[in-house]
């Protein structure tokens, strides 16, 4: 993916720094700029773990998960340009997939004050992409209930973002359906902000078990 210089010329825009040392730029966006992740729970990836952000934003997620892991990639058809330049000033490594999550139709993907006209390709593309997923991050707005259960079979550990409508279609019973019968699971229900289309957020690993 061909992306912008780090900085244009003129004056370097100014940085946020947040509690662990992780920097941001101050770039004006017509959407939100997401700079922590309290809610996801990572601190178990891998050296050698795949790791797959998709929903990516400005980094919040990847960026870290690039302190626990050499192959991180994320997924971001929207922010990247903002996305790559934070990836840089972290000196992270991490590499930026230019696609969405979807059924393979191609959509109007939205972001707050973003759009974009793309095709959407599966999971198991993703996937591909990256050369495999131990460990997948999702926040895509409702697009996480067209996964196809059985793309994530590779997949070790999730932390997901689960919606509601008006954000997405409803919940899809054959994912659920998946992970309850393969993951030791909790969900972090958010009742408070189920009118806004947020479910709670997913924290599953996989049964070794598990068939897949």
């Amino acid at each position: 993916m061909v992306v912008n210089e780090f900085f244009n010329t003129g004056p370097a825009p100014s940085t946020t720094t947040t509690r662990d040392n992780i920097r941001f730029l101050n770039v004006p966006a017509g959407f939100r700029q997401i700079y922590d992740v309290p809610e996801y729970h990572f601190s178990d990836i891998k050296k050698d773990d795949i790791v797959i952000d998709i929903g990516a934003n400005v980094g919040a997620f990847c960026i870290r998960a690039a302190c626990y892991s050499d192959s991180v990639y994320a997924v971001e058809p929207l922010t990247y340009e903002i996305l790559q330049k934070n990836i840089r000033l972290n000196g992270a490594s991490v590499t930026i997939l230019d696609c969405a999550l979807g059924s393979g139709y191609t959509e109007v993907i939205s972001w707050d004050g973003a759009s974009r006209n793309m095709t959407t390709v599966s999971l198991k593309t993703i996937i591909g992409m990256a050369g495999g997923c131990d460990f997948l991050k999702c926040d895509c707005e409702g697009a996480e209930w067209l996964i196809d259960p059985h793309d994530l079979g590779p997949v070790r550990r999730i932390e997901m973002e689960l919606h509601l409508p008006p954000v997405s279609g409803p919940p899809n019973p054959l994912f659920l359906d998946y992970i309850s019968r393969n993951y030791h699971f909790q969900v972090d229900y958010m009742p408070s902000q189920a009118p806004l289309g947020l479910l709670g957020y997913l924290h599953a690993t996989r049964d070794p078990e598990s068939t897949r």
